[in-house]
């Protein structure tokens, strides 16, 4: 036999583009619903259990009418303006602790709003160290801070932040440790993110499937695959009509080897309709590929993908479906797939494949020509050409 069955795996594990904009997101709500958050701030203590003594200082009376100005400006949405008078409030002699850590607060909210993220940082990072906030304005600074460290790449700097926020708040929000969660399994600290995240996760009956996927993703990077595929269970479960939970399931399955639980997932969204994109058939025709005598399910599913134009009819469609019509004995269906396949291929060893089948089926002439062709593209072995080419 000349032939060499090569099987095709396509693991497309897809869990860390669900995890980019889950947690991180929460930061582009600081700079929204200001007035209204405001309000219910001054009602309500956000950290009852901060270790932090609130300052007693307040904004000092000669500061009051450009504060005022300041804020005014900010709540129209001025923010270029409300910068511009933060940045005077803070170079002002008369102005004090307070006045200008409000200052540095409203500016790094305006330079956000406009997309300066350096300027943000800088500016929280004066609001912290000029201590003159309450406690709900400290601390939002310092979480906020903390979040565009992290979403800036500056893991160290943000998790140092986000330990020395949950450390002085006593927070047990669990959005504030799943955000520490998240930061660990940035920093490849995958141990550590799993205990952070599990916990909170136990202990939150509603907890958002964005949480259970980092925990499940930090699984599955500490190889722990038993524990990944049983949270992709979970996930699936509550979500039976989300494309997504399943595909994530199926995923997971194929990358423990249970292929036949892969594939009974995919079948059910391809009989759904739900199996509408090319990487969707690719997946399930390459999961029956990994299984023994699955030959007919590939050429059923390729077929079908042709057919609605899901699949694009380029080499390695083709290729996989000659293969498995090769294994189930169709050897001229599996010509034909051969003949369509070789001219799109990158080089010649599909020509190759194609002038030994054709020279087994006793069709020299046209196995000949295969070769040829299978030289001109280029192949790894030309001699093996040759020698169908040089045969009587």
């Amino acid at each position: 036999m000349l032939l060499r069955h090569t099987r095709t795996a396509l693991l497309s594990l897809a869990i860390a583009g669900l995890l980019g904009t889950g947690v991180m997101a929460d930061a582009q709500a600081q700079g929204r619903d200001r007035s209204e958050r405001q309000s219910k701030q001054k009602q309500e203590v956000l950290y009852p259990n901060a270790t932090r003594e609130a300052p007693k200082a307040k904004s000092s009376s000669k500061m009051g009418s450009k504060l005022q100005k300041m804020i005014d400006t900010f709540n129209k949405d001025e923010f270029a303006e409300a910068r511009t008078q933060a940045d005077a409030i803070l170079a002002d002699g008369n102005a004090n602790e307070a006045d200008k850590a409000l200052a540095a607060q409203i500016a790094a909210q305006s330079a956000y709003s406009t997309d300066d993220s350096a300027a943000a940082k800088a500016y929280l990072q004066q609001a912290i160290d000029f201590n003159g906030l309450d406690n709900n304005g400290h601390y939002q600074s310092m979480f906020m801070l903390a979040q565009l460290q992290l979403q800036d790449d500056q893991y160290n700097e943000g998790l140092a932040t986000l330990d020395k926020y949950l450390t002085e708040t006593k927070s047990t929000k669990p959005e504030d440790q799943v955000l520490k969660g998240q930061a660990l399994y940035q920093m490849q600290r995958y141990p550590e993110a799993i205990a952070v995240l599990k916990p909170v996760i136990d202990a939150t009956p509603d907890a958002k499937d964005s949480w259970v996927q980092l925990l499940m993703a930090s699984y599955a990077e500490n190889n722990q695959g038993a524990e990944a595929t049983a949270l992709a269970e979970k996930i699936a479960a509550k979500a039976p009509n989300d494309k997504k939970a399943q595909m994530n399931l199926a995923a997971m399955y194929m990358q423990a080897d249970q292929m036949d639980k892969a594939s009974a997932v995919l079948e059910k969204l391809r009989a759904s309709g739900q199996l509408n994109e090319e990487k969707d058939y690719r997946q399930l025709y390459a999961t029956y590929a990994n299984m023994d005598g699955k030959e007919k399910e590939v050429i059923a599913v390729i077929n079908d993908g042709l057919q609605k134009n899901i699949l694009k009819p380029n080499a390695e469609v083709y290729t996989a479906l000659a293969q498995s019509y090769y294994y189930s004995d169709q050897i001229p269906q599996a010509i034909e797939a051969w003949q369509k396949a070789a001219p799109l291929a990158k080089d010649g060893e599909t020509y190759l494949n194609l002038a030994k089948v054709l020279y087994q089926e006793g069709k020299k002439p046209e196995a000949k020509q295969a070769a040829k062709s299978a030289l001109e593209k280029g192949v790894k072995k030309p001699e093996d050409a040759k020698k169908i080419i040089a045969a009587p």
